[in-house]
Parts: C-alpha cells; sequence; structure tokens
C-alpha cells in the first residue's frame, strides 16, 4: 500500500513540474507581446450590435449569435503588416453550426481578389470538440484553399485562450497560447496568393450550418442558444494605411504598397519582426511541430486529392506523410467525445472504491 501512494505521489510531482514548465514557457514566449487596448481606442461594431455587449471597462467585447442575427466588431483601422491577438473564449455545450471567427481581410474593399488570414472555431454536438481552422488566402485564392484543422489542447469553454496572428511580408505566423501552430514563409513561387494588401482586423460569430460540423450534417439549434463568444485583451499592433478608415475604402484601394507607404512602415516591420515571439527558433519549431503532431486533423500539404503536388510553403515530411490519408486527414490524431457527467460520477465512484480496497489490503 505504502509503494501505491509513493507511486502516486511521484505522478503528482511530476504532473506538477510538467505544468509549471508549460506555465514558464509561456511567460517566456509572450514576455514582450504589446499590451492591449479598449475597444474603444481600436475597433466599431460591424454588425448587429445589438448582440454585442462590452465590459464596463471596455477590454471585453461579448458577440451573441441568436435566431435573429449574429454579431461582429472591426478594427478602425486597416493595416500593413503586424501583430493580431485577443483572448478568446467560446460557447459550451451543444454548439454545432455555429462559427467563431478571428481573422484579418480586406474582403469588404477588394471583393474579387480579397486577402484573408482566419482563425475559425467550428462548434459541435454536445460534448464534442470544437475544431479549430487557420486558412491563408491571397488575392482572391480561395479556390487554392490553404486550410489547416486541429483539435485543441484544452477545453475553449471553460476559460479563455490566446489566439494570435502575426502577418509580416516575409511570414505568416499562427499562435496559440503563445506557441506557434503554424507557420507560411512567403516564397517567390506563391506569388499573389500571399497576403500583400492592408487588411483589418474582424471578430465575428454566425451561423455556419451549411458547412461547419460534419459538412453542413448539423445545423445550429435555436432551442440550444443563444451563443456568446468572449473577446478580451485584444492587440493591435501594426502600420496602419495612411488615411484609411472603414468609412474610407475608396482610399484604401490605391494603397496598394509603394515607394511612401513603404518607407513609413519599415521602421514598423522591423520592430515587429525582431520581437522575441517573431523570432522562430529551433526551440519554438521543435514546440510547433510537437503540437502539430498531438492536435492536428487536416493539413492541406498532404492532400493530394485535391492538390497532387505540395504548395511552395509546405514543409513536407515523408515520415510524416505517411500520418496521413491521401485526402489530407490525419491517421493517428482523433476527436474525442467527453463523458456525461453521469459517465464522470460513475468513474469518480469506482475509482473511489478501489483505493478503497487498496487502503483495506
Amino acid at each position: 500500500m505504502v509503494a501505491c501512494w509513493h507511486q502516486q505521489l511521484g505522478l503528482l510531482v511530476a504532473a506538477a513540474a510538467a505544468l509549471l514548465m508549460t506555465q514558464l514557457l509561456l511567460v517566456s514566449a509572450m514576455s514582450d507581446v504589446p499590451g492591449a487596448i479598449t475597444f474603444d481606442d481600436g475597433f466599431t461594431p460591424l454588425f448587429g450590435e445589438a448582440n454585442m455587449e462590452r465590459s464596463p471597462d471596455g477590454r471585453t467585447v461579448s458577440l451573441t449569435l441568436n435566431r435573429y442575427s449574429g454579431a461582429g466588431f472591426i478594427s478602425s483601422h486597416y493595416y500593413h503588416h503586424g501583430f493580431f491577438s485577443a483572448d478568446i473564449r467560446l460557447p459550451k455545450d451543444h454548439t454545432a453550426g455555429v462559427v467563431v471567427a478571428f481573422y484579418l481581410s480586406n474582403g469588404d474593399v477588394f471583393e474579387k481578389n480579397h486577402d484573408e488570414l482566419d482563425f475559425e472555431f467550428l462548434g459541435n454536438r454536445r460534448r464534442h470538440e470544437w475544431r479549430l481552422q487557420t486558412n491563408v488566402y491571397g488575392n482572391g485564392s480561395t479556390d487554392r484553399g490553404r486550410e489547416e484543422r486541429y483539435l485543441m489542447p484544452f477545453d475553449p469553454t471553460l476559460e479563455a485562450h490566446r489566439f494570435s496572428i502575426l502577418w509580416s511580408s516575409r511570414v505568416v505566423i499562427f499562435y496559440v497560447d503563445g506557441v506557434a501552430v503554424r507557420e507560411v514563409p512567403r516564397s517567390g513561387a506563391m506569388g499573389g496568393d500571399y497576403p500583400s494588401k492592408p487588411m483589418a482586423l474582424y471578430a465575428t460569430i454566425w451561423d455556419g450550418s451549411t458547412w461547419a460540423t460534419d459538412n453542413g450534417r448539423y445545423k445550429v439549434n435555436y432551442k440550444r442558444g443563444p451563443f456568446t463568444a468572449d473577446f478580451s485583451d485584444l492587440v493591435l499592433r501594426g502600420c496602419p494605411a495612411a488615411a484609411a478608415r472603414r468609412d474610407d475604402p475608396a482610399a484604401l484601394q490605391l494603397q496598394q504598397l509603394g515607394s511612401d507607404e513603404d518607407d513609413r512602415c519599415a521602421g514598423s516591420e522591423f520592430e515587429l519582426m525582431t520581437a522575441e515571439y517573431a523570432i522562430m527558433t529551433p526551440r519554438k519549431r521543435m514546440e510547433m511541430r510537437r503540437w502539430r503532431q498531438r492536435q492536428m486533423l487536416y493539413t492541406v500539404c498532404y492532400d493530394t486529392n485535391r492538390y497532387p503536388a505540395p504548395f511552395p510553403e509546405c514543409d513536407v515530411n515523408m515520415e510524416e506523410r505517411q500520418k496521413f490519408w491521401e485526402w489530407g486527414e490525419s491517421k493517428v490524431v482523433r476527436p474525442r467525445v467527453r463523458a456525461s457527467s453521469g459517465s464522470r460520477r460513475r468513474a469518480a465512484t469506482a475509482t473511489t472504491q478501489q483505493v478503497s480496497l487498496q487502503q483495506a489490503d
């Protein structure tokens, strides 16, 4: 019995040490992330303002989807590159068909050749996990979608987690809780597929019943609503497009980066790319690869059915390639179904009874 308790104590100590190390890595990775701003300092409502609620200090915005409308907000400026971040908590319980998005886009201005960088959170049935999807589109390249989908290593409905996008003229990096989870380096072979025009930052919640959950098999059930997502600690760090606001889209169409804009934004981008969180060290790439091995459900890089030749930015590893089907889905990462509260109570009771028997022995 003593040996059993010593073993359990050792496991607890090891788990605590692992948790502490994770927290230290997170603090280190994001130690110089720029400060958050209030809603009024950088954003404006986009749609569904009746379904938008701000905290008294302006640092948290709640967006709600009900049977009448979704909701969304947009940055007051468009940006030539930058770092964009938010702590996000997702709706709980049955959320099939619900889509929460945190993304950069200029689709309101460049309707036929827009650029876009997405975090999309795809709801699911009760006790089934949310999916996280990242997208990269440049110059209207939606027919050459560069999607990836992942599970998250936490329950995003219990507390907020940080999601960040770094976008420069050379690379796009997506982060989850300070860990880089996807890196898209720019190459000449990408051509116009790399996002290069000024973009605004958006946050939205909306009805994606036609595709979001199992390709549209499960729709939004408004009897389970309303559905609310919280966005807090919003970060906008970048070079605003000169004299281009959301209420002046015509000016933005004229602001493809020219010599004046290049000069004005060069210092801002240098500061961005020399920040600690933007420098991809070997250790950070190892952490990224480990995260992707554990969490990635689908990657366009191994979807040979859609694209027989991988995109130029894909880092194809033949050993890793064997872990994916030809349609890009993982053979080894599988969604989990959470146990019901009744099942958890029964499991806890069984564990208590087992421990009591061991003590009796």
